[in-house]
């Protein structure tokens, strides 16, 4: 079949991201937005805007209700769920099914399935790809989790059974912090996700977090290689690459084969991400969860593979079968993502809406800008901080981030703070240029590198 019209479930740069994907596709746009983002970049570019609440995500882009009610008055075929908000919900999966629509992403249960962090991780164990030593499940009680850490050794990672995007974590490193944090993550959790359930992990030091990008119609899955995304601040990604640059190829191929056979276990049907922690020392890797959505850093993979991936999502929604094997698909040069969002990172990354007043673009061979601003535009305070990505491509890693420190010092935002002062430095630092860096490593970078001189550097390099 034919996709004539899709309701996109999202907002910011992401929606028109998907937006612009549509269109290029023939498909007819309608955008949803609350009272807060009736001027958003998405809602001009679309053939048709519905408003579905208050500014309140609870109310509006998380309500089930009003965004089914205005794909029906819209009269669509489909709903793309982006990322974020409702987009790993099973039951908003399952809900635009049922009013007869197509939802562009896998089914509600392999999304409840590979959503349960546990779950998945049963999954990943019957697939035969190697996960974190850990809980065999769920664990209900303290004795259990202790009795877990006489197997493992501290340190370990309490985490959110339902748990995402580094969220519901906490690292305890002997018996009596496990006893404090315990049941402060379970109510957490409880409070955060609306499940309190629990499992540990072994913590692996200096480890490096590589993704692998996947694309299946329900009957076939191919891979389009790895991201590297160690560069985090809380367990948020910051800056991600394609393809993980010190992967050993025999380790690059076994991860991507892991990652296809998992998917293919469960018939997975749409894009999705399966993430990794990987152990330079011992060359091993471990299974840590499955995204069941386009991520935030899908664009590298397309810079290296020439793969539209949101397009293919929309093919793979309407029925189609994959369009590409996995023989047809190769890297070609390296690419790196800045997220570029509206906090001031000499102030404790502190959110900055703001209205603003200046924007130049970097334009150019291999660069690319994925945002939702225009000049004066007022960014609200009830959404994430996140404003653009910043994606570069060179020949390789050098000439890459060659290009990248390029590329910022012509990427101009004026109104309100942002973290093109922190990308600025990264790009200019020697250890990042040696990929010399881990899971850990920004946390401690950001207390003594960026913070000597408040970032200042990066404004004159």
């Amino acid at each position: 079949m034919k996709l004539r019209s899709v309701l996109v479930a999202n907002r910011g740069e992401i929606a028109v991201r998907i937006i612009r994907a549509a269109k290029a596709l023939g498909i007819r746009t309608v955008q949803v937005y609350s009272a807060a983002d009736a001027d958003m970049l998405a809602v001009k570019l679309a053939d048709e805007a519905i408003e579905i609440g208050p500014p309140a995500p609870k109310k509006s882009y998380l309500n089930i209700e009003a965004v089914i009610a205005a794909a029906k008055r819209a009269d669509v075929d489909a709903v793309h769920p982006g990322y974020g908000f409702l987009s790993e919900n099973g039951d908003f999966a399952d809900a635009v099914v049922a009013a007869g629509l197509i939802f562009i992403g896998p089914s509600g249960d392999a999304i409840r399935l590979l959503g349960d962090k546990v779950a998945a991780r049963a999954v990943a164990e019957k697939a035969g790809v190697p996960t974190v030593p850990g809980s065999d499940g769920r664990i209900s009680s303290l004795t259990e989790a202790l009795a877990v850490t006489e197997r493992t050794g501290f340190p370990v990672m309490i985490k959110a059974a339902a748990g995402g995007g580094g969220r519901g974590i906490r690292i305890v490193n002997d018996p009596a912090e496990l006893e404090t944090q315990f049941p402060q993550a379970s109510a957490e959790a409880l409070a955060s996700f609306g499940d309190g359930g629990l499992y540990l992990e072994k913590v692996i030091t200096r480890a490096r977090h590589v993704e692998v990008q996947i694309l299946g119609d329900g009957t076939d899955v191919v891979h389009c290689y790895e991201r590297e995304c160690s560069l985090q601040r809380r367990r948020q990604k910051v800056w991600e690459e394609a393809p993980s640059f010190l992967l050993p190829s025999d380790v690059r191929k076994k991860l991507c084969d892991s990652a296809v056979a998992l998917a293919r276990s469960v018939g997975y049907r749409g894009a999705g991400t399966v993430e990794y922690l990987y152990d330079d020392e011992t060359r091993e890797f471990y299974f840590i969860e499955v995204n069941t959505r386009i991520q935030v850093e899908h664009p590298v993979t397309e810079m290296i593979t020439g793969i539209d991936l949101v397009e293919e999502m929309f093919r793979i929604a309407a029925g189609a079968p994959l369009s590409v094997r996995q023989a047809d698909i190769a890297v070609k040069g390296h690419a790196i993502e800045c997220r570029i969002n509206a906090e001031d990172p000499r102030r404790g990354f502190m959110p900055a809406p703001g209205k603003i007043e200046r924007l130049d673009v970097p334009e150019g061979e291999g660069i690319r800008f994925d945002t939702m601003l225009y000049e004066g535009y007022v960014i609200p305070p009830f959404y994430d901080s996140l404003l653009g990505k910043l994606i570069v491509w060179g020949e390789d890693r050098s000439a890459c981030l060659a290009r990248l420190s390029q590329a910022l010092a012509e990427l101009k935002i004026e109104g309100v703070p942002t973290t093109i002062p922190l990308h600025r430095a990264l790009a200019a630092d020697a250890q990042i240029a040696t990929g010399a860096f881990h899971t850990r490593f920004l946390e401690t970078w950001l207390e003594t590198e960026f913070a000597a001189d408040g970032g200042r550097a990066a404004e004159v390099a």
